[in-house]
């Protein structure tokens, strides 16, 4: 497959004078399945990344994380928006760089529990149901383990654990189905817990609470030249304030509402490289759940 060689400046046919066409580069979201949705959610983020850069992009739909991978290996993806845990696999297997930061407020994860069981420390929790979320998932899941690593208990051998959706976590926290759930603290606040007026506002209690976890991230093959990575973030550092308008445009990125936009390096993942370890996965070289 032929490697794409766009560089800055005007480039010029041989003999003739005529003037090369730029390259059209893929784009792609690593957790939106399809062209419409991709198109309905992310079309102004593409539109204000254009006219930002003075680039041509293109939706490029993929069925899973591994697909997005593939892609990139092959060279059919140029671009990818992504979480933190995909970036650990997808840079181990593709040598990706990261470009921007995806400043999300309140991006951390958190142990709940009920106030009335008796769980005060970490330790309580050893021998009990714990429940988390999509198994991969940075705040639902490697997060909530690391916390719990980091107070002494091991999410592996310590505790039986469970995967389920957000608000079935919630539901089953609250019946006393499970000890605990580690989640996304910010999502499950403004969602379940907000939402629930069957119980009083202290009926839960944060056993444990991380810091903030490092942004989900705009990321460049490794196979597109230096100088269009730099383009690509410069520019949109240089018009954050439109781009970021363009990507809360829509209702199903609500959790951006409040992000900021900055530049980033991978030594900043490799707290989410030591979250795989302890969650048992020290390889990076596959997408869990998948």
């Amino acid at each position: 497959m032929t490697l794409k060689s766009l560089m800055l400046g005007t480039a010029f046919a041989m003999v003739g004078a005529t003037v090369a066409t730029a390259e059209t580069w893929s784009i792609a979201v690593t957790d939106v399945e399809g062209l419409e949705r991709l198109q309905s959610e992310w079309g102004p983020f593409k539109a204000a990344l254009e006219a930002a850069t003075g680039e041509t992009f293109e939706f490029f739909p993929v069925s899973s994380r591994t697909a997005s991978a593939e892609a990139l290996r092959g060279e059919t993806i140029d671009f990818v928006i992504t979480g933190p845990a995909e970036y650990i696999v997808i840079n181990t297997l593709t040598k990706a760089i990261p470009l921007i930061g995806f400043g999300r407020p309140d991006y951390r994860c958190a142990i709940i529990v009920r106030a009335d069981a008796g769980i005060d420390r970490m330790a309580d929790l050893k021998g009990k149901k714990v429940a988390f979320g999509d198994i991969g998932s940075t705040s639902n899941m490697l997060c909530p383990m690391q916390l719990m690593a980091d107070y002494g208990v091991d999410p592996v051998n310590d505790i039986d654990k469970v995967h389920t959706a957000r608000n079935i976590a919630h539901e089953a926290l609250k019946a006393g189905d499970v000890a605990a759930i580690g989640i996304n603290e910010g999502s499950w606040i403004s969602s379940a817990r907000n939402k629930d007026t069957s119980v009083p506002y202290g009926f839960f209690k944060v056993l444990a609470r991380s810091g903030d976890l490092p942004n989900d991230m705009l990321l460049a093959g490794a196979h597109v030249p230096a100088e269009i990575q730099a383009l690509v973030r410069d520019r949109i550092i240089a018009n954050k304030a439109d781009i970021i308008t363009a990507i809360t445009a829509h209702e199903e990125n609500g959790k951006y509402i409040g992000m900021d936009l900055v530049t980033i390096e991978d030594a900043s993942y490799d707290v989410v490289r030591a979250m795989y370890t302890t969650a048992g996965y020290p390889q990076f070289d596959k997408f869990l759940g998948e």
